[in-house]
């Protein structure tokens, strides 16, 4: 008798358009949170967008709570849940990028608070995943928590953000192409439970923006509509798959070697992007779809090169020879790249 169990948690809303900012307390009352809001923010996003919700609550006779973060640490999420506590707040609203709404979600799992997600940025898909990143030290530690209950992505908004921004979110998007290839071989050769419609779906979230990079340009919102949607369709991914798979191979495992080895050189999107043109090599060879990766993220004036990263020879044949140690995740690094293995990916690829 078949008795396999499978809990899928999803945003029950996704609002994406023109000036929907000014629509949150209508989105969230949908989602059928009531009470005391506490607005999670950091300084540019609260001038960009918190102050907006904090008034519609304010013009409603809500009471709004407010913290601002200034970075992402253990400690933010430990300051976050107090001010909760304090405010006794009844659920959590996360303005910003990937900072403030990773920090407002982790928060929001431990006080078992619902959260809501309001992106100022199209920086990664943790705007809709059940997952959050925070570093400690010379390690990135990845969190399991709740996705948010509702995701309100202003298009308006994020098509003013820091161009870079875009680039390292769609970046993210593009290394889900060697993330999934990375899933299908743990399944072949380790027996890793796979979903082939996760899989699917992150990989034509991939597809997508491969095919769109050059249209996709600083300031235009149709290109904030695409970039946001391919982040939306990777988290749900994520959250189908029960695991980070979809979105998160070797590349991953290279960008967090890189945070320890040379870190604050490069944004995480732009680190996995790198990698993944490297990564595609070793999985297809000479001939293989490397060369989409890399003129796609060309495309997007996003880096293709270790230099373009600010990052040193040394620092990302280290990375490429030791990602592998991270964490227990069967990937096309194996047991370990040689270095002559990584010297001649890299340099064939033109990352070196």
């Amino acid at each position: 008798m078949f008795t396999k169990t499978s809990w899928i948690k999803l945003p029950r809303n996704v609002v994406v358009g023109h000036d929907v900012l000014g629509d949150v307390r209508e989105v969230v009352a949908d989602t059928h949170l009531r009470g005391r809001p506490l607005i999670v923010t950091s300084p540019t996003p609260r001038e960009v967008a918190a102050a907006e919700i904090v008034a519609q609550y304010e013009d409603a006779g809500v009471d709004p709570a407010l913290v601002e973060v200034e970075e992402a640490s253990f400690d933010a999420v430990e300051t976050v849940i107090d001010a909760a506590e304090s405010a006794g707040a009844d659920y959590l609203v996360g303005v910003g990028g990937g900072k403030a709404i990773d920090i407002a979600k982790m928060a929001s799992d431990h006080c078992e608070l619902g959260f809501v997600s309001v992106p100022t940025a199209a920086s990664h898909d943790g705007i809709v995943s059940g997952r959050g990143s925070v570093p400690e030290g010379d390690t990135r530690h990845s969190v399991a928590a709740d996705p948010p209950l509702a995701v309100i992505a202003d298009t308006s908004v994020l098509a003013q953000a820091p161009w870079e921004l875009t680039t390292a979110g769609c970046a993210d998007i593009i290394s889900n192409y060697t993330a999934v290839k990375d899933w299908r071989l743990a399944n072949r050769l380790k027996n890793v439970e796979y979903s082939e419609y996760a899989a699917a779906l992150s990989e034509m979230t991939a597809e997508l923006l491969v095919e769109r990079a050059d249209s996709i340009r600083p300031g235009l919102e149709e290109s904030s509509w695409m970039v946001v949607k391919a982040l939306v369709s990777s988290g749900v991914a994520m959250s189908i798959a029960g695991s980070s798979r979809p979105a998160s191979g070797a590349e991953h495992l290279i960008s967090h070697q890189l945070d320890r080895i040379a870190p604050g050189k490069a944004l995480h999107g732009h680190q996995v992007g790198v990698a993944a043109i490297v990564t595609e090599y070793l999985h297809s060879g000479e001939r293989g779809d490397w060369t989409a990766v890399r003129d796609a993220l060309a495309s997007l004036d996003a880096p293709t090169t270790a230099a373009d990263l600010g990052v040193g020879e040394d620092e990302l044949l280290e990375a490429l020879t030791t990602a592998h140690e991270i964490r227990d995740r069967y990937t096309i690094l194996g047991d370990g790249l040689s270095r002559e293995a990584a010297v001649e990916a890299a340099t064939k690829t033109g990352v070196l």
